[in-house]
């Protein structure tokens, strides 16, 4: 359990540590919701089928989000997979995703996206009071000061995907 939490911790401080003056300045937020969702990705696990080409991550809205996480995507990977960000306007525009962060402002879209992703392994993060108990499986937010995540696994079993207990400890959990 150490070395886990040692891990994580790395995880998560290291992109926001190798930020250099050479590099624009960025959103802190974003650098610490794309450390969090490049975590989800590590322990997550995907259907045999969706390890296969790159790994696509959306971005439904207008996000600081996608900067960051065009950054890291530049540099790691998920398993195997690269990793490919895509950005969509709204909810008919989205596609096959492994991941889609649905940005504050498009939350009144959920039950449209929610019928987009139907049938798809598709993890939805979103950033907004009650999304979990709304079909989201990961939900940002604040308390005391500090991003943390709600976690409802019913919701991310339903599309399939299988939450690894390390993620557990750092989540709330929600039904």
């Amino acid at each position: 359990m150490k070395n886990f939490l040692k891990k994580f911790v790395i995880l998560l401080v290291l992109p926001l540590m190798s930020a250099t003056t050479a590099t624009p300045p960025s959103d802190t937020n974003a650098k610490v919701k794309s450390s969090y969702i490049m975590a989800f990705t590590k322990n997550i696990e995907w259907p045999g089928t969706y390890k296969e080409g790159s790994f696509v991550i959306g971005v439904l809205g207008s996000s600081g989000l996608v900067d960051e996480l065009n950054r890291m995507a530049a540099t790691k990977k998920v398993g195997l997979q690269n990793i490919e960000v895509k950005t969509f306007s709204s909810p008919t525009a989205v596609s096959k995703c492994h991941l889609l962060y649905v940005a504050p402002e498009m939350s009144n879209t959920l039950k449209d996206v929610l019928g987009k992703i139907k049938g798809q392994s598709t993890l939805l993060v979103t950033e907004r009071t009650g999304m979990t108990k709304q079909g989201a499986a990961i939900n940002f937010v604040v308390q005391d000061n500090k991003l943390k995540f709600e976690l409802n696994k019913n919701n991310a079993q339903k599309y399939n995907l299988a939450v690894g207990s390390s993620l557990l400890p750092f989540a709330i959990l929600v039904d």
